[in-house]
């Protein structure tokens, strides 16, 4: 699991559990020895407990605090409200290409594995600029923390530089790393490290580890969540020029070669 949920956490909440069993037992223990006080005590005990209980089950998770937090902080090379405008490319460009995806999504990555060579060459050559929007709503079929962890290194990888971004969000992608949808990997700390690793900027980066690991960006990929579901977009990954879906010719669907892409694109830019 991520950082905010890891090991030792995980250790320390069995033992906190242990030692609050241990102590109701003491409770329960001391309730039946007592006659008529002790009855009235063991009621209060239990009710304070009940409390206690359902106040551990409703209190918000880390992700749940991510979304509500009052301060956010912005990766370096973003820009706009809480630094959900992640724009990679040469100003000059007049045209810019949407992206729209969730790190645990299967069909992204076979994207990525077909386009990303392509879409690098043409963002270095001026063709137009990408804008990449991140969601994480395939964390909700199964209560899962990956897009989210993922989405927050994204962010993390964008701090240090947008080649740096590029090539973690080509790494996290491809054949060897990417995991299957039903399995949360990215939700990893050390996992999503594993990855960038792959990435000469990220690797034995202190500050990017730093920032993974301590969830730095974790509220601003929450906003960045928040901006995909105001999109409209209902799936990923959805590709976006001008307004409008550059699909596969004959088809509502993103291009899933490099030549059904190369087709599209220039078909979007040709306005």
């Amino acid at each position: 699991m991520s950082a905010r949920n890891n090991k030792a956490n995980k250790a320390a909440a069995r033992e906190r559990l242990r030692l609050e069993r241990e102590q109701q037992a003491k409770k329960e223990r001391t309730r039946r020895q007592l006659v008529v006080a002790g009855s009235t005590l063991g009621v209060l005990g239990l009710v304070a407990g009940a409390a206690f209980v359902f106040q551990k089950a409703t209190e918000p998770s880390a992700w749940d605090e991510a979304k509500n937090a009052k301060t956010v902080t912005k990766p370096a090379n973003t820009t706009g409200t809480h630094g959900t405008e992640l724009v990679i490319g040469k100003p000059e460009a007049k045209k810019t290409l949407e992206l729209y995806e969730d790190s645990r999504c299967p069909s992204c990555a076979t994207f990525e594995q077909a386009t990303g060579e392509v879409m690098k060459k043409d963002i270095a050559d001026g063709k137009y600029k990408l804008k990449y929007v991140g969601a994480t709503f395939l964390d909700g079929r199964d209560d899962g923390e990956g897009s989210k962890n993922a989405l927050s290194a994204l962010g993390a990888a964008v701090n240090v530089s947008p080649e740096a971004f590029l090539g973690f969000k080509s790494a996290l992608y491809s054949k060897e790393l990417h995991p299957t949808e039903g399995k949360d990997k990215l939700a990893d700390d050390s996992y999503l490290l594993k990855i960038a690793d792959k990435v000469p900027a990220l690797k034995d980066n202190a500050q990017f580890k730093k920032d993974v690991e301590e969830g730095t960006f974790d509220a601003w990929a929450m906003k960045m969540s928040a901006a995909f579901d105001d999109s409209g977009v209902k799936g990923t990954p959805t590709v976006r020029m001008d307004g409008k879906n550059v699909t596969a010719e004959g088809s509502d669907s993103a291009p899933q070669t490099a030549e059904q892409f190369r087709a599209a694109v220039d078909k979007a830019l040709a306005g």
